[in-house]
């Protein structure tokens, strides 16, 4: 139960880290919103573990369990958030976010075949109704923004090719990381995981103080004009909020409970974009349908299925079938 409130609230958290994001890359650039929103990752999670006793744990990581963490910070918050910022900045949340939430079939797949964790015909099932809800998605056509005198003002067209591309990146790369956060994080407890994510977050920093000294980059951060600093700030503060809710999830449940709820941030990003982005955004029935695959695909994938065995009393056949393991 705890397992799932956290990554309820980190889904939520992830959700409005987008939308304030697609609001900073509509006339930023990536690198601008990383340089912001990663070095507030470390300003936002050293206070808490300080706060909540979270040093004496930091203090006591094995140096193969502060590698697998530093790992992730530089595969989720350089690698993974670029691939987003890129995406987004392309194509919008609305479009791209199903794609991303392909992650959830990386997990599965990484699950499986590293950690040995089981996966049933229905969690396939799920998995595929994730990757045709973000094939879905696609289909729907642009439309002209509206004014307040209800004419036609401007048209938003999105680059499908970089933004699917880009969200395919960032998908392969959040998808990964659970499996690092496990191998580091497992049966450990939420201050734990934590503190875990400073680590992460100081490794990501330190990589992304590295790019800074590249001098094109440097231009390009340098240029950040200060309405965009409050957006790329505040995505920082949600996304480090998320991580902290995502890490004290997966210290203390197994992925394929947490990662399929994260897949409710789907849902919370529809809400989130509306409020913030309607005019940066496809907004349509096909999206929402899309949506609502990847949704049910997700909530497939955490279905137990000896629960659903009982609760349905299904027939013998079906039953085996759904019994199946990889």
């Amino acid at each position: 139960m705890l397992g799932a409130l956290f990554a309820i609230l980190s889904a939520a958290s992830f959700a409005m880290n987008n939308a304030a994001m697609r609001r900073g890359v509509v006339t930023g650039s990536p690198i601008q919103g990383m340089a912001v929103s990663v070095p507030v990752g470390v300003l936002c999670f050293l206070p808490v573990v300080v706060l909540f006793g979270g040093l004496g744990p930091l203090m006591q990581f094995t140096p193969a369990a502060a590698g697998w963490m530093a790992a992730l910070g530089i595969v989720h918050f350089i690698i993974g958030r670029y691939g987003n910022y890129r995406a987004n900045q392309a194509a919008g949340v609305n479009l791209t976010a199903p794609v991303v939430q392909l992650q959830v079939v990386v997990t599965l797949v990484l699950a499986v075949a590293i950690l040995r964790e089981p996966c049933t015909l229905l969690q396939g099932i799920g998995g595929a109704m994730i990757l045709a809800g973000s094939l879905i998605t696609q289909r729907q056509p642009t439309k002209a923004a509206k004014s307040r005198d209800n004419e036609k003002t401007s048209v938003f067209v999105p680059r499908y090719v970089v933004g699917y591309a880009f969200a395919t990146l960032a998908a392969v790369a959040y998808g990964t990381s659970p499996i690092l956060a496990r191998f580091a994080l497992a049966d450990t407890g939420p201050v734990t995981g934590v503190a875990g994510g400073l680590i992460s977050y100081a490794a990501a920093t330190a990589v992304m103080g590295a790019l800074l000294l590249v001098p094109s980059l440097r231009r390009d951060a340098s240029s950040l004009s200060r309405g965009n600093v409050r957006w790329f700030a505040a995505s920082g503060v949600f996304v480090a909020m998320a991580q902290g809710f995502f890490f004290a999830a997966v210290s203390v449940a197994p992925i394929l409970l947490v990662v399929p709820i994260l897949q409710f941030s789907l849902v919370f990003r529809i809400l989130f974009s509306t409020w913030l982005s309607r005019d940066y955004e496809l907004f349509g029935p096909i999206v929402l349908a899309g949506t609502a695959t990847c949704l049910t695909g997700s909530l497939i994938v955490a279905i137990d299925t000896e629960f659903l065995l009982r609760t349905l009393a299904l027939p013998d056949a079906l039953a085996n079938a759904l019994r199946w393991r990889i």
